[in-house]
């Protein structure tokens, strides 16, 4: 039950926010001064003010706070001010049609007082039973100033809502003493996440929300320095636009992640053109409007602030969007609408997505949490086939990183890329860069090692940075290298800067990695030699993609585990200058194509190939794809083009596959249209896609032996053998030989639902044997499959069963369900592994990163 009703008062720092913004003359008729550029300010109350102002839109009703009695008042020297240029930049990313706003372009800094304290103002007819309490504490004097606070925080015995929002958090100040006294429990501390890495605590930033949110976990649990926070009830962390974390302790510790799926911390402000103050404050209002919505009792305000982070995250977004607006002559600061659902924001509380932060149990497991692992309800091949139907805007609510043309959801791929993209930002904006930065891709044939730096580079600035491409494999000699340091230094004068792939840099040259040598002088000075004259190179980019190794370990020779060949290695990678090289290198990434990695359990090709052939569908077949976005291809070539084991060539094969299938003026791509089984085996096993391609057919084939097979270990516990078996079988009603076909179609859905996929081999496999625990889960789902079917074939409960009435003693729900019918149906469970065994179908375990669930418990 909401609190609709209830007074809140807001309080807190003042700070008055003056913009300033140049009008250029229209015409050249007028007086002197209008045909000249004209400065134009205006002031506005900030800080706490702002804040009420935001929350009063939001809520839709005033609220109790600090007011300003006249316009004059405003300019008064006793009040801190800060200043700021503002400038009009597109409203959206790109310009796209919808106009332009004011932002900020240069914040000028703060005007202090002549006393050195800030003037504060009371809340206007407080009161002391206000339900809720919202503090804007930017450590400007207010948390030491206790005549200012609210009544409802200084009188005994009054327990409001208190939301605590902290700039530069002061455990020593009164104010947080205070809090810490006598409204801990009832209390929500809202932090900028910049505000605590300025303390010096270290939360990685926009690598991954993975890493993110375990490093804050860690932190809170571990530095001294945040210990006044860790006995907080509730805690909120933002980070940049884009995320937040959410730390409850209610007797248990949980932390949780809000996210939105493609982007990462400060992704949005960079995309947005300017700057803005005051987002924090719109979260916080977002916040307070959900829980006035939803409730803001003990047993309502986690649900609320649920709500509240979602609307909180949303509402800063659009203000950030709409700016100070359009039209400088009337200003309309903040926008109403910010609070309204409005589809021209593109942007919704259902965009925002949630999870569990996994608190790891040592440091070698915090790489191993996978949001996507949580975030899959269903198995990956399902997930998989919809992102080629649908597009993964429409599937994926986990974290994607997107690069121009580059799109991946591996937490490895995405933390390399994102730390090679912070690499080129920070080289690219520095002025007097002296050597060029250093990268290096490895990964195997056709995964597309240049491709993926080449899209990251492009997408910070694409008219800046030129590209050129060699590979050393085919140069005969070091003079060759100079040729190609005069074209990039060339580009470098013009005021560009060179990206240079070096392929196959790991080939040989007069002996194993002979040209690392000749690349350290330019890496480490910025200089290449031509005969006796030194050349500056000028700022340039190299990216060194690996050739004979496909990972960065294996290339330093970390994979090898013999000692004596690890030594030998060791002894020609430090002849060869490999120490020194990597040294120089500022960053690495393994590049993971679509076929599963051999370094470790890798359940994510699935993924990794349906956004690849998605993005091979929109570039290559957009004929395919109709009005509604969706992908027309039939289910066979999907599940096989998916679930092959291996491409010989990587995504030159699957791009293959595509060129090689007659396709031209197709409707759909069905079977018929793939190419011949000897243009297939130079991509792939023919067999093993013949054979993933017919899956559907060869299991349908086999519904009639898998049924008789279910029956005769039924019947072979009452000792009948199998030709009596087959006889007694014929002698069955349609309706019962129908059960149990019925029985057997349903078993692929049902393993979906324990992660388990069905394979067609050629050899027989080895059957697994299912826990107890999978028995009972398979088991009770066989039971309402059969019971919805009964249901809509008109059956109903009897005492007896009557085929004439169609009445079952066993059309009950599981609980109350019979023992010895339980038993039954888990006895046929118990075999599936068995006969779909001798049928020649594998049971795989689809779970990533993970191990089967076997537990009883």
């Amino acid at each position: 039950m909401g609190d609709r009703n209830s007074t809140i008062v807001v309080s807190g720092d003042i700070c008055i926010n003056t913009l300033l913004w140049t009008t250029y003359p229209q015409n050249q008729n007028g007086w002197n001064w209008q045909m000249h550029e004209n400065m134009h300010s205006i002031s506005m109350p900030g800080e706490s003010m702002l804040l009420a102002k935001l929350i009063s839109l939001a809520i839709g009703q005033p609220v109790l706070s600090p007011d300003m009695q006249n316009k004059e008042s405003i300019h008064a020297s006793e009040f801190l001010h800060s200043t700021a240029e503002i400038e009009p930049y597109p409203r959206m990313p790109g310009g796209r049609g919808t106009g332009k706003v004011y932002r900020i372009s240069r914040y000028l800094g703060f005007t202090g007082t002549s006393s050195g304290l800030p003037k504060l103002l009371p809340v206007v007819q407080d009161e002391a039973d206000a339900a809720m309490v919202v503090i804007d504490d930017e450590n400007n004097g207010f948390n030491e100033q206790k005549e200012f606070w609210p009544l409802a925080l200084k009188t005994e015995g009054k327990n409001p809502l208190v939301l605590y929002k902290l700039n530069n958090p002061n455990m020593s100040s009164a104010l947080w003493k205070h809090l810490v006294g006598t409204h801990l429990e009832k209390t929500i501390i809202i932090i900028n996440s910049e505000d605590l890495r300025a303390k010096g605590v270290n939360i990685s930033k926009s690598i991954s929300w993975e890493r993110t949110a375990q490093d804050f976990v860690w932190q809170l649990n571990n530095n001294p320095n945040l210990s006044f926070l860790a006995g907080c009830k509730h805690l909120i962390l933002t980070f940049g636009l884009e995320g937040v974390i959410y730390y409850s302790s209610n007797g248990v510790a949980e932390s949780r992640l809000y996210f939105m799926p493609y982007a990462f911390e400060g992704d949005f402000s960079k995309e947005m053109q300017g700057g803005m103050y005051g987002y924090t404050s719109c979260f916080v209002a977002g916040l307070v409007k959900s829980i006035v919505a939803k409730g803001m009792q003990e047993e309502e305000l986690v649900f609320s602030i649920n709500d509240g982070i979602r609307e909180g995250i949303v509402a800063a977004q659009k203000y950030y969007i709409d700016g100070f607006g359009a039209d400088t002559s009337s200003f309309t600061f903040p926008n109403p609408k910010i609070f309204l659902e409005d589809n021209s924001y593109a942007i919704s509380k259902e965009n925002v997505q949630d999870v569990k932060i996994h608190i790891p149990i040592d440091n070698d497991s915090q790489d191993s949490w996978y949001i996507l692992n949580d975030k899959s309800p269903s198995n990956l091949v399902e997930i998989a086939a919809e992102i080629v139907k649908s597009g993964e805007e429409m599937v994926l609510k986990f974290p994607v990183a997107r690069f121009g043309q580059l799109k991946t959801v591996d937490r490895t791929e995405i933390e390399s890329y994102r730390s090679i993209n912070n690499l080129m930002c920070e080289y690219i904006a520095t002025k007097n860069a002296i050597r060029p930065l250093s990268i290096a891709v490895f990964g195997t044939p056709g995964s597309g090692k240049s491709f993926g730096v080449t899209e990251v580079a492009a997408s910070i600035a694409p008219d800046l940075i030129k590209k050129l491409n060699f590979n050393l494999s085919q140069f005969r000699s070091p003079s060759e290298l100079a040729r190609v340091f005069h074209k990039a230094r060339d580009f470098s004068l013009e005021g560009k800067v060179p990206l240079i792939v070096f392929d196959e840099f790991d080939a040989s040259f007069e002996g194993k990695l002979g040209w690392l040598k000749y690349f350290l002088a330019p890496m480490q000075d910025g200089l290449f030699r031509e005969e006796d004259t030194a050349h500056p190179i000028g700022k340039a980019i190299f990216v060194f993609a690996g050739g004979t190794s496909s990972t960065f370990e294996e290339f330093c020779g970390e994979a090898i585990t013999d000692d004596g060949e690890k030594k030998r290695f060791l002894m020609e990678f430090k002849s060869a200058k490999g120490p020194d090289f990597i040294s120089r290198l500022r960053g690495n990434v393994n590049i993971l194509g679509p076929n599963p990695s051999s370094h470790w359990v890798d359940q994510l090709f699935v993924i990794r190939r349906a956004m690849l052939l998605r993005s091979l569908f929109e570039r290559k077949l957009p004929h395919l794809i109709n009005d509604r976005g969706e992908a027309q291809i039939d289910n066979g070539v999907l599940r096989a083009l998916l679930k092959i084991p291996r491409y010989k060539h990587e995504a030159r094969s699957m791009e293959a596959i595509m060129d090689m299938s007659i396709l031209t003026g197709a409707k759909k791509w069905e079977q018929s249209h793939l190419p011949s089984k000897a243009q297939l085996k130079l991509h792939v096993d023919e067999e093993q896609f013949t054979r993933h391609l017919m899956h559907d057919v060869f299991y349908s084939e086999k519904i009639e032996s898998l049924a008789l097979a279910i029956y005769e270990n039924i019947m072979k516990k009452d000792g009948i053998d199998h030709e009596a078996v087959k006889s007694h079988w014929e002698t069955l009603s349609g309706e019962e030989r129908n059960f149990y076909r019925e029985h057997i179609k349903q078993i692929p859905d049902a393993l979906v639902l324990l992660q388990y996929d069905i394979v067609s081999v050629i050899e027989e496999p080895e059957p697994i044997k299912l826990s107890e625990k999978e028995v009972r889960s398979l088991a009770q789902y066989t039971h309402g499959h059969w019971f919805v079917q009964r249901k809509e074939a008109g059956w109903k409960f009897g005492e007896m069963h009557d085929d004439q009435l169609k009445t079952d003693p066993n059309l009950v729900s599981w609980e109350t369900l019979k023992e010895e019918w339980k038993k039954h149906i888990g006895s046929m469970v118990e075999n599936w592994p068995v006969i779909l065994a001798n049928a020649h179908f594998k049971m795989e375990y689809l779970k990533p990163f993970g191990q089967r669930e076997t537990s009883d418990k």
